[in-house]
């Protein structure tokens, strides 16, 4: 049986969901402790030293029969649990959507600031993220396949599993729908302002899933290109796609309010969803 925890954030009323029996596949040596901080750079509240993966799971008041995997970003060294996490969540549910936020694996961070140490990595960000990256994409497979087996605990339909993500989250979700058994195969996917470069990727699958994109022109991390790179990936093999580029909104906006055209992108998820039947029972 997966171990089943009591959230003792905000969300306690929330069931947190551990992930693998026993220490994560491929991390059993990883002593670092999970953490928390309020106080940094990005100016919400994050999690850091992520060594066992969990679902926090948002039940709506009448579940529709789709799930949704959701993946906060964070450059692998920190996740924003908030506005890419639960407070998406929280939207979807409103929906009908029956929601699991993902803490997936990440890089180890040796102070309390995780935003810090990311800005000051420069050329050794790569050489410390490539090694989680695959970590982190097995979590978010794992998650999906959990999902699956589980699906008549939650009333899911076992053909409306899908999975969204926010930049590191969104590379993340991209990397399940490119590697996948029948178990963790995503029906849906949606990354959201994407670092493509870091996607565990191959040939686009002969049954790839529909996927919404979408990201800012504005990206002051100059990752706009790489959703268009991604979209013109699966339309080379004619497979279902849908790319939003807003004029304006950065990167990392997730559910935050800034009098952008950002602040409306997910009424864009939702229409796409609504699209594939994916908000009626």
């Amino acid at each position: 049986m997966l171990l089943v925890l009591l959230s003792l954030s905000a969300y306690a009323q929330q069931k947190v969901i551990r992930l693998y029996d026993g220490p994560a596949p491929g991390s059993e040596n990883w002593k670092q402790q999970e953490k928390e901080n309020n106080n940094n750079m990005w100016q919400t509240r994050i999690v850091y030293n992520v060594v066992n993966p969990t679902l926090t799971v948002f039940t709506p008041a009448k579940p529709n029969g789709t799930a949704m995997v959701i993946c906060p970003g964070g450059g692998f060294h920190a996740l924003s649990i908030d506005s890419e996490g639960f407070d998406v969540a929280k939207w979807l549910t409103a929906k009908g959507v029956t929601c699991f936020v993902l803490k997936y694996r990440l890089v180890e961070c040796k102070t309390d600031d995780p935003t810090k140490e990311l800005m000051a990595k420069g050329p050794q960000m790569d050489t410390d993220v490539k090694p989680v990256v695959k970590l982190a994409a097995a979590d978010g497979s794992a998650a999906i396949a959990y999902v699956r087996k589980h699906a008549a605990e939650y009333g899911i339909n076992t053909s409306r599993i899908g999975i969204i993500g926010f930049s590191a989250g969104g590379t993340v979700t991209a990397s399940t729908a490119f590697n996948y058994t029948p178990e963790s195969r995503p029906d849906f996917v949606a990354p959201i302002y994407l670092a493509y470069d870091w996607v565990n990727k191959k040939e686009v699958p002969a049954d790839a899933p529909p996927m919404f994109i979408l990201a800012a022109s504005d990206d002051q991390l100059g990752l706009a290109p790489h959703s268009v790179r991604l979209y013109n990936d699966w339309m080379a093999v004619k497979k279902s796609t849908e790319l939003h580029m807003l004029a304006k909104g950065g990167h990392g906006f997730g559910m935050r309010k800034q009098n952008l055209p950002s602040d409306h992108w997910i009424d864009l998820l939702g229409t796409w969803m609504e699209g594939l039947g994916l908000l009626t029972k």
